[in-house]
């Protein structure tokens, strides 16, 4: 039943807008720290932090400096750390074999940050393209990417970090069947605990381009992803996909890009009531560091209230940059 609205001036919406003490009694939505998992990238070598060039304030860090970024995140309130590879050329292969090697960069960073931050959760990412010479997220045989090989190795890059001790494995990969498949090998192996938070409904998107740079796979990719990622025109695909993925033993599932799909957001929420997170992606999250810096927008603003649409939208949590700034501000 929808409320009765009194007419004006019976009722004015000003009212309860007049103070801050008073927004804050009828403010719907809140952004905590709680609220966000913080993606990073690493690569080899020690003590090393260069920055991203497209992606302003983010850095790709060594093993060693991801744990202690991991450090600062816990003592930040943030709940957890997704750890994505930026691995050398020299070890990107056909066969992608370097994906679960149990001393890759994704996994000797999930042991170092278990041992540094034992507090923290450690996700992972589960795609093929960090590792493979052609850039794509699953193998390709000529000039197709194939589904059914590609789970194969999906499964054995799963173990592998679960293995090291992930504690949320998060497969970006798009190829069809491949939950069914991780947890079944998950439950097989004994992790049985190891939550999976499903890129459920990833889109084809251009908004991917900065963190394509950041894991050094743009200039590796021929072709594009349009076979097995989502036409960005199609919504009602997503919520086919989202229950596929939660049938197939999903625990989490997330939206990516981000605002771009709020809708998106708002139907997985309303449609299967589970937990459902964003990604607030690189090209987003550049655009309002292009903008910032320029003097165009207010940045520390427009990134509060970016990440306030999301909760808005029926979010439990965001995949975000800006994490640790975020968590600093709520801080004071």
């Amino acid at each position: 039943m929808k409320p009765t609205i009194a007419p004006y001036p019976a009722a004015r919406a000003r009212r309860t807008r007049q103070s801050e003490a008073i927004r804050g009694l009828v403010r719907e939505n809140v952004l905590t720290a709680n609220d966000m998992i913080w993606p990073v990238f690493v690569r080899d070598g020690e003590g090393i932090e260069e920055p991203v060039p497209s992606m302003p304030g983010v850095m790709r860090r060594s093993v060693d400096l991801i744990a202690k970024a991991a450090v600062e995140a816990q003592a930040l309130g943030i709940p957890a750390i997704c750890i994505f590879p930026n691995t050398d050329a020299s070890l990107k292969t056909e066969d992608c074999a370097e994906a679960w090697n149990p001393d890759n960069l994704s996994n000797r960073s999930i042991r170092a940050i278990k041992a540094a931050a034992p507090d923290i959760a450690v996700m992972t990412d589960v795609a093929l393209d960090p590792y493979n010479i052609n850039g794509h997220d699953g193998y390709v045989e000529n000039g197709e990417i194939v589904n059914d090989r590609t789970i194969e190795a999906l499964v054995k890059m799963t173990l592998a970090q679960a293995d090291a001790g992930a504690d949320i494995i998060g497969p970006s990969d798009m190829m069809d069947g491949r939950i069914s498949a991780m947890r079944q090998a998950l439950e097989g192996a004994g992790h049985h605990n190891v939550m999976i938070l499903s890129y459920a409904a990833k889109y084809a998107s251009a908004f991917y381009g900065p963190f394509r740079d950041a894991v050094g796979a743009s200039g590796a990719l021929t072709g594009d992803k349009k076979t097995y990622q989502m036409d960005p025109a199609n919504g009602n695909e997503a919520m086919r996909m989202i229950e596929r993925d939660l049938t197939e033993g999903a625990d989490m599932v997330m939206v990516k890009p981000g605002m771009p799909y709020l809708d998106i957001c708002r139907r997985v929420k309303d449609g299967f009531g589970v937990p459902t997170y964003a990604y607030q992606v690189s090209g987003e999250y550049a655009m309002v560091q292009a903008a910032a810096q320029n003097g165009w927008i207010d940045g520390e603003k427009v990134m509060l209230e970016s990440l306030m649409a999301f909760k808005r939208a029926g979010c439990d949590g965001v995949l975000t940059y800006f994490a640790p700034a975020v968590a600093r501000i709520l801080q004071g």
